[in-house]
């Protein structure tokens, strides 16, 4: 009797000893799924960041020298991520998140995935966005350059769509190099987001910056890119708006000449055009745009970004003036 509960306890450790062995390899290989009461790690666990409506953030991602592609997703917009090779700089990645000008203040997660061939893991940062300070601007313009008719209202209708077609596949490329430049030597109004009330009707903000300029005065290209579409529309003139690629867009209104073609590249500080006072502008200045993955940011963000190897014009800002483009 004795003998046999020995032999039924050998057989049981020795099925225990399997079994344990059984769970301790498969765990090396499926941690996840026999651990399913792990919770998992907190969002923002990777790191934080925080910046003011319309500024552009430079997100980083260290190491990974093996990983194949990064791409992070913030506020449902997608965020490229491209080889960090600056000198002084530790090896990794880097991703340019703007945080647009009507963005809710708050905390968001910023989702970076992280892939390795067929391997793939996710990193979580948290975004802080804190509100800026915009103006309240109030205008008043001729009635004619407020307020569309019907035909107007369907050219606006159209171009939009046109420019939505045109800018619909990012360059999967980044096409910019280091330094920015100031597109033109003016005035800056410093009126990007700005409340407009036009006649006393409030508009849309204003989603650029207007610079005020000599009529025919040289507006270069803000960084190397492709030209994507010039246009010639009701509001905003005569236009030019260059891919720098990774969804990363300028553009440059109101000209009184065009001085390239769609599908042309173009260098940092190459001439595109001349300031002018086509489309609703009641004098000659640019306006400079800039849409980053979705983001609608200040383009003089770009000129804080740690990314020069000079320095870049200085401009003054001045008070706002009534060249600018009513918004419809």
């Amino acid at each position: 009797m004795m003998t046999a509960l020995k032999q039924t306890s050998s057989r049981f450790s020795r099925l225990d000893r399997t079994l344990i062995t059984a769970v301790v390899l498969l765990s090396s290989v499926f941690p996840v799924e026999l651990f399913s009461n792990t919770p998992p790690a907190p969002k923002g666990h990777d790191g934080q960041y925080s910046g003011k409506q319309g500024q552009v953030l430079v997100v980083k991602v260290k190491g990974e020298e093996q990983a194949t592609e990064l791409k992070g997703t913030f506020l449902s917009r997608t965020i490229p991520f491209f080889r960090e090779f600056r000198p002084g700089e530790p090896t990794g990645y880097v991703g340019l998140l703007g945080i647009d000008m009507q963005d809710e203040p708050g905390t968001y997660e910023l989702a970076v995935e992280v892939k390795q061939g067929e391997q793939a893991k996710q990193l979580s940062f948290n975004v802080l966005v804190a509100k800026e300070k915009f103006a309240v601007e109030h205008l008043k313009l001729p009635k004619e350059k407020v307020d569309l008719d019907e035909k107007s209202v369907a050219r606006w209708k159209a171009e939009q769509q046109l420019v939505q077609q045109a800018l619909a596949e990012n360059s999967r490329l980044k096409l910019w190099h280091s330094n920015f430049v100031e597109p033109v030597n003016g005035k800056r109004t410093g009126i990007f987001g700005s409340v407009r009330i036009m006649n006393g009707k409030p508009r849309n903000p204003h989603n650029g910056e207007d610079i005020g300029a000599p009529m025919g005065a040289d507006v270069a290209a803000t960084n190397d890119g492709i030209v994507r579409i010039t246009v010639d529309h009701i509001f905003s003139g005569k236009g030019v708006f260059i891919d720098h690629g990774l969804g990363f867009y300028t553009m440059y209104f109101h000209l009184s000449e065009v001085l390239v073609k769609d599908g042309d590249l173009v260098t940092a500080g190459q001439i595109i055009g001349k300031v002018g006072a086509t489309g609703r502008a009641t004098g000659p200045h640019l306006h400079w745009g800039v849409k980053l993955n979705g983001a609608r940011v200040n383009p003089y963000s770009l000129l804080d970004l740690p990314f020069k190897n000079g320095s870049t014009p200085a401009a003054t800002v001045a008070t706002p003036t009534p060249e600018a483009t009513p918004n419809p």
